[in-house]
């Protein structure tokens, strides 16, 4: 898979010919096939083509007659093949839901049952949107009636596009309101960012001596961008990624020099500090005393 260092992030203007809401397919603009994230909803469906659809940190396959519920700032990628087909849609949270107050990060947190539009995008992770021929045959006909009328806007255009957009996710709920409803009351929203902060958890673990760790390769293995793995740590842990990150390496420390005998140089590279002082000005300033009396103290106990 391509590489998550460098994240790439789209706003509407660089991805969408309209400023509010914008549908197109393959021949208007090719796909963006490699990891990346937008400022604004979208939804794609699978004309033609077999894939799959990374998605935060789930892989789900992506099969015709699928469509897929993509959050603002969500990770993802489908890698659609060369004869596959598809249409994508791309509007606005304003557009959708002008009366919503939410930073869209936060969009997870929201009840469907106060705002029911936004449960097939809070369960992308957890759920397959896979239609029959009846059913896509429905979907197919709101897409022809939304393109049209993005061709030729006119007054009342805007509420009829998002008209149609709402018979479409109220359809999507409709069909899938017992997997929905399961999922919510599972809380299967939270249980994704606690998945979420256990592969960050992982790579800790296994970084932890690596002392040039950061978070934009922590938020890569986990399949995350660095912004919504920094929100994700204020909110859910109320620290910092650097912070946590010390938490680990001085707990680290403090079990190398109670149970072991390493002098203080190698237990300062095992715990991911290229340079001794640094790592001693940084155990002192966390537990009052230098490494090699806190070992004294401890050890004589």
């Amino acid at each position: 898979m391509t590489t998550l260092s460098r994240v790439p992030t789209y706003g509407m203007q660089q991805r969408s010919d309209r400023p509010d809401f914008y549908i197109r397919d393959k021949q208007a603009r090719p796909a963006t096939t490699t990891p990346h994230r937008h400022e604004y909803f979208q939804i794609q469906i699978n004309l033609g083509g077999d894939t799959v659809q990374h998605i935060g940190g789930a892989l789900r396959p992506f099969a015709r007659k699928t469509l897929a519920f993509i959050l603002p700032h969500r990770l993802h990628m489908i890698p659609h093949p060369e004869d596959g087909n598809f249409v994508l849609i791309n509007f606005t949270q304003n557009f959708l839901l002008p009366h919503l107050q939410c930073d869209p990060m936060d969009l997870e947190d929201i009840s469907i049952n106060e705002v029911p539009e936004l449960a097939p995008f809070r369960f992308q992770e957890h759920l397959d949107f896979i239609l029959d021929d009846d059913h896509f045959s429905e979907i197919e006909i709101l897409l022809g009636k939304m393109r049209k009328l993005d061709q030729a806007r006119q007054l009342g255009t805007s509420l009829l596009l998002k008209g149609y957009l709402l018979q479409l996710l109220g359809k999507i709920c409709n069909l899938y309101q017992g997997e929905l409803l399961a999922l919510s009351a599972n809380k299967a929203a939270q249980r994704g960012r606690r998945d979420a902060l256990g592969r960050v958890s992982k790579y800790i673990r296994e970084e932890i001596a690596n002392p040039s760790m950061n978070i934009t390769d922590a938020a890569a293995a986990a399949f995350l961008t660095p912004n919504y793995l920094t929100h994700l740590l204020r909110k859910e842990t109320g620290s910092t990624f650097s912070d946590l990150v010390l938490v680990r390496r001085m707990l680290l420390a403090r079990t190398h020099l109670i149970n072991g005998s390493q002098p203080v140089s190698q237990i300062a590279w095992a715990c991911g500090f290229a340079d001794q002082a640094y790592f001693s000005r940084r155990f002192s300033q966390a537990h009052g005393m230098p490494p090699g009396k806190y070992r004294r103290q401890h050890q004589s106990k």
